[in-house]
């Protein structure tokens, strides 16, 4: 792989920041649903999160 530019390594750290955040919103949410599928729902979308922020870490590693 090519070597990565100073403006791609600020958009990644942007990028997997945001979807760090995104992973502790959706679990906050889930953790604070009473309902079942909505509970499903944030984890899911957590998780999601979570495999998008370890994707884009491989770039950088």
């Amino acid at each position: 792989m090519d070597e990565l530019s100073v403006l791609d390594l600020q958009n990644l750290r942007h990028l997997i920041g945001g979807y760090e955040t995104t992973h502790k919103k959706m679990m906050e949410y889930a953790s604070g649903a009473s309902d079942p599928q909505i509970r499903q729902f944030f984890q899911k979308s957590a998780q999601s999160a979570m495999q998008n922020k370890q994707q884009l870490m491989q770039f950088i590693h």
